[in-house]
């Protein structure tokens, strides 16, 4: 108990309110933070989750555009403990994607506190709690609270902010810029020639949008990239990955991966798609850094709707010069240059977590730092990476709780442990 009457600051008690959590306290309302919430419940521990916005999965729900699904089968992308309903098509839209996430936080009972930004987050020695400072806002109240917990489950993710590269001459430009988390549809940019900054998934598919809706887009590709189809002669490329990374060396299931998209798209270096020395596993496996599924938008490429540019030099007042000298004419920029870890900005702790956001360790070692502190969504390789790192959490925090609750119950005749949260 003396421990705990010294994590309270004298000089702030009266400012803020303080939540002992009996548990986990979970960063994030997001795919990953839901997982560990289900796989919590599952162990009988109880948890709080924490989310900055007013909704859970708030970057599916605010920061997608219209036209999104699953890159990836519906095996691959459902969460534990709940599988996708059985009507569901192979490639789950948007809106089906987040109805899942739902029903599968109605149905595990996580009842995340939303609008609750956490500021601070820190490890006290002296009591061996985390401290996590949060502030709250409902309407236009707004409130500081400290959760005070024994363990702490970081499930902010990959894509918490958005990448905004510094361009020269960019506010120069006069026109419409946008990142590609504001990108709804396509419909607005009708007639407009507009230039797409990014050619990972999002830019391609939001290219090939732009091109179904009969805007003339212009896609930037300034290194190297591998381009795959979805799916290989009926079967899903991501599944015929997986399935060739259980019997083979990374080296020769990208060989015969290689092999198979020049079989069906053909060579793509013609159309200014050069790609990289290093095959698409090793490179996700070694850089983190997905390979394009392609849905149509190279037929695009090669009809010449999309076109192909190479790296920007500088912008203008209505224009974009090229790296090779090229001057276009533009009416709109998006910014598909993707998203970034925030964990550096709050998380006060230099031993588990590197600079860029991402736990030092590599999977499958990122998981489980010390002193109580988790990860999950940090792997790189999506939701089914997510959900491996949720069912190690809870395995783990389980097996301790499980053991401190059978011998409390030895301690004492009457030693239900109320699974609540404190305030004080």
């Amino acid at each position: 108990m003396e421990n705990l009457f010294r994590l309270v600051d004298h000089e702030d008690f009266f400012a803020r309110r303080y939540i002992m959590v009996n548990g986990p306290v979970i960063i994030g309302a997001g795919p990953s933070g839901l997982a560990t919430a289900a796989c919590l419940r599952d162990q009988g521990v109880p948890f709080e989750v924490l989310e900055r916005a007013d909704c859970i999965a708030s970057l599916w729900q605010k920061r997608t555009y219209d036209r999104l699904k699953l890159h990836l089968p519906k095996t691959f992308c459902q969460l534990p403990k709940l599988p996708f309903p059985e009507d569901f098509p192979e490639y789950p839209t948007k809106r089906q994607f987040i109805d899942y996430l739902e029903s599968y936080a109605k149905h595990f009972e996580i009842n995340p506190k939303f609008n609750s930004c956490v500021q601070s987050a820190r490890y006290d020695d002296t009591s061996g709690f985390w401290r996590v400072n949060t502030v709250s806002t409902t309407g236009s109240t707004r409130s500081e609270v400290e959760y005070i917990c024994r363990w702490l489950i970081v499930a902010t993710g990959e894509n918490a902010e958005c990448v905004v590269p510094d361009i020269d001459g960019l506010c120069e430009f006069g026109g419409e810029v946008v990142h590609a988390s504001e990108y709804k549809s396509g419909e607005k940019y009708k007639g407009q020639k507009v230039l797409v900054v990014g050619c990972g998934n999002s830019g391609m598919e939001l290219s090939l949008d732009l091109c179904n809706h009969n805007a003339s887009p212009s896609i930037v590709v300034r290194s190297s990239i591998h381009v795959l189809p979805r799916e290989i002669y009926g079967k899903s490329t991501f599944e015929l990955a997986v399935f060739l990374l259980k019997w083979l060396p990374v080296w020769l299931a990208d060989k015969l991966l290689l092999l198979f998209s020049w079989l069906i798209l053909g060579s793509i270096e013609k159309y200014g798609l050069n790609r990289p020395s290093v095959g698409p596993m090793e490179l996700k496996n070694t850089q983190g850094k997905t390979p394009v599924l392609d849905i149509g938008a190279l037929d695009k490429i090669k009809s010449g709707g999309i076109k192909v540019v190479p790296g920007i030099k500088r912008f203008s007042y209505g224009h974009v010069e090229l790296v090779d000298g090229e001057v276009l004419d533009i009416d709109a920029v998006v910014l598909a240059t993707g998203y970034r870890s925030n964990v550096p900005s709050w998380l006060q702790e230099g031993d588990f977590f590197s600079k860029n956001g991402f736990p030092k360790q590599p999977f499958p070692q990122g998981w489980k730092g010390n002193a109580g502190l988790y990860a999950v969504g940090f792997t790189r390789r999506g939701l089914s990476g997510a959900s491996c790192d949720a069912v190690r959490i809870a395995q783990d925090i389980g097996n301790v709780w499980t053991c401190e609750t059978k011998q409390n119950k030895k301690r004492t005749t009457a030693g239900h442990r109320r699974c609540i949260s404190q305030t004080f």
